[in-house]
Protein backbone atom coordinates (compact mmCIF):
# COMPACT_ATOMS: atom_id res chain seq x y z
CA UNK A 1 0.00 0.00 0.00
CA UNK A 2 1.18 3.17 -0.91
CA UNK A 3 0.55 6.60 1.14
CA UNK A 4 1.48 9.92 0.33
CA UNK A 5 1.66 13.40 1.33
CA UNK A 6 3.74 14.81 3.97
CA UNK A 7 1.83 14.63 6.76
CA UNK A 8 1.06 11.05 6.02
CA UNK A 9 4.53 9.80 5.47
CA UNK A 10 5.88 11.68 8.68
CA UNK A 11 2.92 10.30 10.76
CA UNK A 12 4.12 6.23 9.80
CA UNK A 13 7.79 7.13 10.22
CA UNK A 14 6.88 8.41 13.49
CA UNK A 15 5.14 5.28 14.50
CA UNK A 16 7.91 3.11 13.47
CA UNK A 17 5.36 1.68 10.60
CA UNK A 18 7.04 -1.32 8.17
CA UNK A 19 8.08 1.21 5.60
CA UNK A 20 9.23 -0.79 2.40
CA UNK A 21 10.19 1.97 0.57
CA UNK A 22 10.27 5.62 1.19
CA UNK A 23 10.49 7.77 -1.55
CA UNK A 24 11.66 11.61 -1.41
CA UNK A 25 11.67 14.64 -4.34
CA UNK A 26 14.65 15.48 -4.90
CA UNK A 27 16.07 19.18 -3.93
CA UNK A 28 13.30 19.83 -1.73
CA UNK A 29 14.50 22.90 0.59
CA UNK A 30 11.89 23.80 2.83
CA UNK A 31 12.01 23.79 6.90
CA UNK A 32 9.03 21.06 6.88
CA UNK A 33 10.73 18.75 4.52
CA UNK A 34 14.12 18.93 6.12
CA UNK A 35 12.20 17.74 9.27
CA UNK A 36 11.00 14.86 7.65
CA UNK A 37 14.17 14.28 5.98
CA UNK A 38 16.28 14.34 9.24
CA UNK A 39 13.68 11.95 11.18
CA UNK A 40 13.82 9.43 8.67
CA UNK A 41 17.51 9.36 8.29
CA UNK A 42 17.77 9.62 12.28
CA UNK A 43 15.37 6.38 12.29
CA UNK A 44 17.37 4.53 9.92
CA UNK A 45 14.55 4.47 6.53
CA UNK A 46 16.14 4.06 3.36
CA UNK A 47 15.39 6.65 0.96
CA UNK A 48 15.18 7.05 -2.55
CA UNK A 49 15.57 10.12 -4.01
CA UNK A 50 13.44 10.90 -7.32
CA UNK A 51 12.85 14.16 -9.74
CA UNK A 52 9.30 14.99 -9.94
CA UNK A 53 8.05 13.40 -12.45
CA UNK A 54 9.09 10.02 -11.33
CA UNK A 55 7.37 10.90 -8.44
CA UNK A 56 4.14 11.84 -10.26
CA UNK A 57 4.46 8.32 -12.13
CA UNK A 58 4.32 6.56 -8.48
CA UNK A 59 1.17 7.51 -7.88
CA UNK A 60 -1.22 5.23 -8.53
CA UNK A 61 -4.18 7.49 -7.02
CA UNK A 62 -4.22 10.30 -9.14
CA UNK A 63 -6.52 12.29 -7.27
CA UNK A 64 -3.82 12.07 -4.61
CA UNK A 65 -1.10 14.73 -3.76
CA UNK A 66 2.33 13.26 -3.00
CA UNK A 67 3.62 16.87 -1.91
CA UNK A 68 7.55 14.95 -2.37
CA UNK A 69 6.46 12.13 -0.18
CA UNK A 70 5.63 8.33 -0.66
CA UNK A 71 5.72 5.60 1.30
CA UNK A 72 4.84 1.97 0.86
CA UNK A 73 3.95 0.59 3.71
CA UNK A 74 2.84 -3.23 4.01
CA UNK A 75 0.11 -4.54 6.24
CA UNK A 76 2.28 -7.52 7.06
CA UNK A 77 1.57 -9.56 10.65
CA UNK A 78 4.65 -9.68 12.75
CA UNK A 79 5.10 -11.69 15.64
CA UNK A 80 6.95 -10.77 18.98
CA UNK A 81 10.12 -12.97 20.46
CA UNK A 82 7.47 -13.76 23.01
CA UNK A 83 5.19 -15.84 20.32
CA UNK A 84 8.66 -17.61 19.12
CA UNK A 85 9.47 -19.08 22.12
CA UNK A 86 5.58 -20.06 23.48
CA UNK A 87 5.90 -21.44 20.03
CA UNK A 88 8.61 -23.55 20.42
CA UNK A 89 7.08 -24.39 24.27
CA UNK A 90 3.95 -25.97 22.74
CA UNK A 91 5.90 -27.89 20.27
CA UNK A 92 7.71 -29.38 22.87
CA UNK A 93 11.40 -28.44 21.25
CA UNK A 94 14.27 -26.62 22.63
CA UNK A 95 13.77 -22.72 20.75
CA UNK A 96 15.61 -22.50 17.79
CA UNK A 97 15.51 -18.92 16.14
CA UNK A 98 17.76 -17.30 13.60
CA UNK A 99 18.70 -13.36 14.11
CA UNK A 100 19.73 -11.39 10.83
CA UNK A 101 21.63 -8.62 11.75
CA UNK A 102 20.93 -6.09 8.98
CA UNK A 103 20.14 -8.37 6.21
CA UNK A 104 18.72 -6.23 2.84
CA UNK A 105 18.43 -7.73 -0.14
CA UNK A 106 14.62 -8.93 -0.05
CA UNK A 107 15.61 -11.82 -1.98
CA UNK A 108 18.23 -13.07 0.60
CA UNK A 109 15.73 -12.82 3.26
CA UNK A 110 13.21 -14.48 1.38
CA UNK A 111 15.66 -17.28 0.98
CA UNK A 112 16.38 -17.42 4.98
CA UNK A 113 12.51 -17.76 5.68
CA UNK A 114 12.25 -20.37 3.15
CA UNK A 115 15.19 -22.37 4.31
CA UNK A 116 14.11 -21.37 8.25
CA UNK A 117 10.57 -22.77 7.83
CA UNK A 118 11.54 -26.18 6.00
CA UNK A 119 14.20 -26.87 8.59
CA UNK A 120 11.73 -26.48 11.75
CA UNK A 121 13.31 -23.18 12.87
CA UNK A 122 10.22 -21.33 15.57
CA UNK A 123 11.05 -18.10 14.36
CA UNK A 124 13.09 -15.56 12.49
CA UNK A 125 13.98 -12.18 14.23
CA UNK A 126 14.71 -8.98 11.73
CA UNK A 127 15.44 -5.25 13.31
CA UNK A 128 13.45 -2.19 12.41
CA UNK A 129 15.67 -0.17 10.73
CA UNK A 130 18.75 -0.70 8.18
CA UNK A 131 17.25 -3.99 6.89
CA UNK A 132 14.79 -5.37 4.50
CA UNK A 133 11.22 -6.30 5.88
CA UNK A 134 8.67 -8.61 5.00
CA UNK A 135 7.42 -6.97 2.20
CA UNK A 136 5.90 -8.90 -1.73
CA UNK A 137 9.49 -9.53 -3.03
CA UNK A 138 10.20 -11.12 0.15
CA UNK A 139 7.10 -13.45 0.31
CA UNK A 140 7.24 -14.27 -3.39
CA UNK A 141 11.09 -15.06 -2.98
CA UNK A 142 9.93 -17.48 0.56
CA UNK A 143 7.79 -19.56 -1.84
CA UNK A 144 4.87 -18.69 0.93
CA UNK A 145 7.36 -19.63 3.80
CA UNK A 146 6.94 -16.00 5.07
CA UNK A 147 3.18 -17.01 5.70
CA UNK A 148 4.36 -20.21 8.00
CA UNK A 149 7.18 -18.72 9.94
CA UNK A 150 7.20 -16.16 12.84
CA UNK A 151 9.02 -13.42 11.88
CA UNK A 152 9.93 -10.94 14.99
CA UNK A 153 10.60 -7.15 14.28
CA UNK A 154 12.87 -5.51 17.30
CA UNK A 155 14.00 -2.12 17.25
CA UNK A 156 17.41 -3.43 18.33
CA UNK A 157 19.03 -7.06 17.75
CA UNK A 158 21.09 -6.89 20.69
CA UNK A 159 18.09 -6.50 23.15
CA UNK A 160 16.37 -9.13 21.19
CA UNK A 161 19.97 -10.95 21.98
CA UNK A 162 19.52 -10.48 25.79
CA UNK A 163 16.02 -11.24 25.82
CA UNK A 164 16.78 -14.69 24.54
CA UNK A 165 19.80 -15.35 26.66
CA UNK A 166 17.38 -14.55 29.62
CA UNK A 167 15.02 -17.24 28.24
CA UNK A 168 17.96 -19.56 28.26
CA UNK A 169 19.22 -19.74 24.65
CA UNK A 170 22.95 -20.29 23.88
CA UNK A 171 23.66 -17.48 20.92
CA UNK A 172 26.65 -17.70 18.31
CA UNK A 173 27.40 -15.37 15.59
CA UNK A 174 28.18 -16.79 12.27
CA UNK A 175 31.36 -14.92 10.90
CA UNK A 176 34.36 -15.96 9.06
CA UNK A 177 36.88 -15.19 12.30
CA UNK A 178 35.39 -18.01 14.29
CA UNK A 179 35.79 -21.18 15.50
CA UNK A 180 34.83 -24.16 12.97
CA UNK A 181 31.11 -24.56 13.14
CA UNK A 182 31.39 -28.58 13.77
CA UNK A 183 33.89 -27.90 16.71
CA UNK A 184 31.04 -25.68 18.53
CA UNK A 185 28.08 -27.28 20.34
CA UNK A 186 24.78 -26.00 18.66
CA UNK A 187 22.42 -28.88 20.54
CA UNK A 188 19.85 -27.74 22.27
CA UNK A 189 18.58 -24.06 22.41
CA UNK A 190 19.95 -22.48 20.28
CA UNK A 191 19.75 -18.53 18.53
CA UNK A 192 22.03 -18.51 15.40
CA UNK A 193 23.36 -14.33 14.30
CA UNK A 194 23.44 -14.10 10.59
CA UNK A 195 25.50 -10.76 9.21
CA UNK A 196 24.26 -8.12 6.48
CA UNK A 197 25.29 -8.20 2.83
CA UNK A 198 29.41 -7.15 2.86
CA UNK A 199 29.41 -5.65 6.55
CA UNK A 200 28.74 -8.73 8.53
CA UNK A 201 27.33 -9.51 11.89
CA UNK A 202 28.15 -6.13 13.78
CA UNK A 203 31.28 -6.11 16.57
CA UNK A 204 29.20 -5.31 19.27
CA UNK A 205 27.08 -7.72 18.29
CA UNK A 206 29.67 -10.45 18.41
CA UNK A 207 30.73 -9.51 21.63
CA UNK A 208 26.62 -10.37 23.05
CA UNK A 209 26.95 -13.72 21.47
CA UNK A 210 28.16 -16.86 23.61
CA UNK A 211 30.80 -18.27 20.49
CA UNK A 212 31.60 -16.88 16.89
CA UNK A 213 31.42 -19.65 14.79
CA UNK A 214 32.63 -20.22 10.87
CA UNK A 215 31.70 -22.04 8.23
CA UNK A 216 35.16 -23.85 6.70
CA UNK A 217 36.25 -22.47 3.37
CA UNK A 218 38.36 -24.18 0.74
CA UNK A 219 37.96 -21.81 -2.29
CA UNK A 220 39.37 -18.29 -3.29
CA UNK A 221 36.61 -16.18 -2.20
CA UNK A 222 35.54 -15.92 1.67
CA UNK A 223 32.14 -15.00 2.23
CA UNK A 224 28.92 -16.62 1.39
CA UNK A 225 26.07 -14.50 0.34
CA UNK A 226 23.77 -14.45 3.93
CA UNK A 227 21.01 -17.05 2.92
CA UNK A 228 23.56 -19.65 1.71
CA UNK A 229 25.14 -19.17 5.22
CA UNK A 230 22.26 -19.30 6.95
CA UNK A 231 21.10 -22.35 5.49
CA UNK A 232 24.85 -24.35 5.83
CA UNK A 233 24.55 -23.42 9.59
CA UNK A 234 20.87 -24.39 10.24
CA UNK A 235 21.60 -27.74 8.94
CA UNK A 236 25.00 -27.92 11.08
CA UNK A 237 22.29 -27.16 14.07
CA UNK A 238 20.25 -30.06 13.06
CA UNK A 239 22.43 -32.46 12.19
CA UNK A 240 24.16 -32.37 15.64
CA UNK A 241 20.72 -32.59 17.21
CA UNK A 242 20.36 -35.30 15.15
CA UNK A 243 23.09 -36.92 16.51
CA UNK A 244 22.38 -36.84 20.10
CA UNK A 245 18.86 -38.32 19.48
CA UNK A 246 19.28 -41.86 20.63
Amino acid sequence: MKIYGRNAVEEAIVSSATIDRLIIQNNLKDKDANRIIKLAKDRGFKIFFRDKAAMDRECQDKNSRHQGFIAEVTDYKYSSIEDILNYAETRGEAPFVVLLDGVEDPHNLGSVLRVAECAGVHGVVIPRHRAVSVNETVVKVSSGAAEHIKVAKVVNINDAIKQLKDAGLWIFAADMDGEPMYSANLKGPIGLVIGGEGSGVKRLTKEMCDGVISIPMCGKINSLNASVAAGIVIYEKIRQDAGSIK
